[in-house]
């Protein structure tokens, strides 16, 4: 067994008097996969924001590393995260736009940029513009962007959305190798096919509640 590097315990969540997560648990270990399968509505999204401190929960508590979210933390840090359609500067190239949002951290590193863009099947000399770019292109670059400062965690909801079968391949083969260097990685999907050849344990989400299904 690996160390829990995530662990969410009975987690409540409501958003006007309505129950969007009940009494949800998990554990996560570093090097190992989890999915999470249920229809859209079903509480994913909300408890993915929560691991990452963009809600407070109504009861329970999660824990990264052992501390505590919203006491001892605050917000998700070493991870990369995919949640909504990342906010693009439309008139700029993929290149470019990671290049803008990997300096505000780090210094300029062209190499590290063009190979990550290559990893996830972009070209980094294209000079088409993000506003030109289709959906699975940009979610190409959404992953790249997710996976470009080398984080320990990855958070990814629905990271196969508008990918072809090639893309979608591809994709898989980049998350195994982000699982084989020990990262962390939960991620989201409707499509049972997606996480069943990849995740290591599969939960599904229905109507708020959390159940292990392999």
């Amino acid at each position: 067994m690996g160390e829990c590097v995530i662990e969410v315990r009975n987690v409540s969540k409501s958003f006007r008097g309505e129950a969007v997560l009940k009494d949800v648990s998990l554990k996560c270990e570093g090097g190992r996969i989890y999915g999470i399968v249920g229809y859209n509505g079903s509480g994913k999204t909300v408890l993915f924001k929560c691991i990452c401190g963009f809600f407070h929960v109504d009861a329970g508590e999660i824990l990264i590393n052992s501390k505590q979210m919203g006491k001892e933390i605050d917000m998700l840090s070493d991870a990369g995260i995919i949640i909504e359609e990342p906010g693009y500067l439309r008139n700029l190239s993929g290149y470019k736009n990671l290049d803008f949002l990997y300096r505000i951290r780090n210094k300029p590193n062209k190499q590290h940029l063009q190979d990550i863009m290559q990893k996830v099947g972009l070209d980094p000399f294209s000079k088409k513009h993000v506003g030109h770019y289709s959906l699975g292109m940009k979610q190409r670059l959404a992953i790249a962007q997710a996976t470009m400062e080398d984080p320990g965690i990855l958070i990814l909801d629905e990271p196969m959305n508008g990918l072809d079968k090639q893309g979608i391949a591809e994709m898989r083969d980049f998350f195994e190798e982000q699982k084989s260097m020990g990262k962390l990685i939960i991620l989201a999907s409707h499509n049972k096919e997606d996480i069943n050849a990849l995740c290591d344990e599969v939960y599904e989400m229905d109507k708020g509640t959390l159940n292990r299904v392999r």
